[in-house]
């Protein structure tokens, strides 16, 4: 990369310039010798994370300026006019890289942003984006049709039929940056895949497509931490002409903030908690089946858990933090609860189901976090909790008849997933987002309108083979463990009281001749009371009788 940072920056029609900016001393930007047949220009220059200033004066106006780490402007060129200047700047006191270009466009090309009636530009060709942890809102002004250099603009509001503006068409793009890479010169490199309509095409993944009915805003699901380019496609059918917005990038966080920014993410108590049920998970994995009750404490758990963290989000306003802690007591009881129906009232059927519960709501899950679970369909939240909930049952039903495999498949495949939730604390992995998705459409009503797309790297691919080895290795260890033993263990309850009446009525069974239980702790107190007494002298101890 070749970087300037002199006051005068010359540059070609589409090619990407690297420049340095700062507070004081403005960079003015000057393409020459444009075309006759470009009727339209579009400047856009992007940085990281600290606002530039992109402007057509020296002196930026709210209505000829724009501010921002993604920014562009149109300029709409007059007859003869062969010269376009911009000014950048930037907001920080130190250099800010950024990397600029200019793209031309033909008469016959619609404008992005043309008919802007919400944003301060008369042409705003850019992409305003919002994020929270949950969601990603991005919004843009419609476009217009093209005309010649020297007419009057199209007419935004003249009617609706094929000759007017409303017979364009959106296309919005989605592009992943690298996972956990961070660095600057990451993002100038791949903006510029983002930038044209060519290499849109060919480098993003088309979302979904808007006609001029629909709203010019999009949601899509927040990954925190992980780099991600939109961008947005106008298309004139007509004419089969398209041109490009501004792209802009989030990371869904902050760079600036001491705690919680872009590069640690998770909190302690989150790498706490699932550290230690990737423990208890994995243990699971290869030995659920063999230990029973832990296997019970591990389903009632998870169970447990997962409802009453959703239930406590949404009544009450607690902090993350007393939230989880709060889960973890509310889980530990829940498996407690789970064990000891067992045990008093051997509910095997109630144990069972709960278990094919867990690996169906897992199941079903995976499935929605397919592209399946972006089709417009499911953004009913009837239908989508319906076909969920469908999907989840179909799991314990389907294995009534072999509650041994289930238990089995259960442990193997839910244990190593938690395995794979604390490596997600730690390292960015697509996968934690089967789950994390779920929970964001239980706790939030408005999740259903987001896209779910999730980038699937080189990272994610190592990280689901890990995934599948664990799972396979613990069913497949199970399975050849436990083929020649019963299916459960006895039901204990029972097994105690049958043992105690049998000691009642055999009188031959030596254990029938054993002393009630306040007994036997009379005699043991009696023999510690003799061992603690003065042991008497030997010999006569009674006087000679006269």
């Amino acid at each position: 990369f070749i970087f300037f940072n002199t006051g005068l920056l010359e540059l070609s029609l589409g090619k990407f310039r690297n420049v340095l900016l700062n507070q004081t001393n403005p960079v003015e930007a000057v393409i020459r010798n444009i075309a006759s047949n470009v009727t339209v220009v579009i400047f856009q220059v992007h940085a990281q994370q600290s606002d530039v200033v992109i402007s057509f004066d020296k002196n930026p106006s709210v209505n000829s300026s724009g501010t921002g780490v993604d920014k562009g402007l149109v300029s709409i060129l007059r007859p003869q006019q062969t010269v376009c200047t911009w000014y950048l700047r930037s907001l920080d006191a130190s250099q800010v890289l950024s990397t600029a270009i200019s793209i031309p466009y033909m008469e016959k090309d619609p404008i992005p942003g043309g008919c802007n009636l919400e944003f301060d530009l008369e042409v705003d060709p850019n992409i305003y984006l919002d994020y929270t942890l949950v969601d990603i809102h991005i919004k843009f002004a419609p476009a217009n049709l093209g005309y010649n250099r020297g007419a009057n603009p199209p007419s935004c509001d003249s009617g609706t039929g094929q000759n007017s503006r409303w017979r364009l068409r959106y296309d919005v793009y989605q592009y992943f940056l690298p996972e956990n890479d961070l660095s600057e010169m990451v993002l100038m490199s791949h903006i510029r895949k983002m930038s044209e309509v060519r290499s849109i095409k060919a480098n993003g993944i088309k979302m979904l497509t808007l006609t001029t009915d629909d709203k010019t805003n999009v949601y899509f699901s927040s990954l925190p931490g992980q780099g991600v380019i939109y961008n947005i496609i106008v298309w004139d059918p007509l004419w089969n002409t398209s041109a490009a917005y501004i792209p802009v990038h989030t990371y869904a966080c902050s760079f600036a903030d001491l705690v919680d920014n872009c590069s640690s993410l998770s909190k302690l108590s989150t790498k706490v908690f699932f550290t230690a049920f990737a423990v208890l998970g994995l243990f699971t994995c290869f030995f659920g089946h063999r230990f029973w009750k832990t296997d019970l404490f591990f389903m009632g758990f998870i169970f447990t858990a997962f409802f009453f963290f959703v239930f406590i989000t949404r009544v009450t306003g607690l902090g993350y933090d007393v939230r989880l802690i709060l889960t973890a007591v509310a889980g530990i009881t829940g498996g407690l609860l789970l064990v000891v129906s067992w045990w008093r009232f051997g509910s095997i059927l109630l144990c069972m189901f709960i278990i094919g519960l867990v690996l169906g709501f897992l199941f079903s899950s995976t499935v929605f976090f397919t592209p399946l679970g972006d089709y417009r369909v499911f953004r009913d939240d009837v239908v989508f909790w319906v076909t969920f909930s469908s999907v989840a049952l179909m799991i314990p039903v389907l294995f009534v008849g072999c509650p041994r495999i289930l238990n089995i498949l259960a442990s193997g495949i839910v244990g190593s997933y938690a395995v794979i939730l604390a490596i997600a604390c730690y390292v960015y992995t697509s996968l934690a987002y089967i789950t994390l998705d779920l929970l964001r459409r239980v706790l939030n009503d408005y999740f259903s309108r987001a896209y779910t797309n999730v980038p699937f790297q080189t990272n994610d691919f190592i990280i689901l083979s890990v995934w599948t080895m664990l799972a396979l290795s613990g069913v497949t260890v199970q399975l050849r463990r436990e083929r020649s033993e019963v299916p459960f263990p006895p039901h204990p309850y029972l097994a105690w009281k049958r043992e105690r009446e049998r000691r009642s009525t055999n009188v031959l069974d030596p254990s029938h001749h054993i002393p009630p239980l306040r007994e036997r702790i009379h005699n043991k107190l009696l023999h510690i009371k003799e061992f603690f007494q003065k042991e008497q002298p030997a010999g006569e101890r009674t006087p000679l009788l006269l």
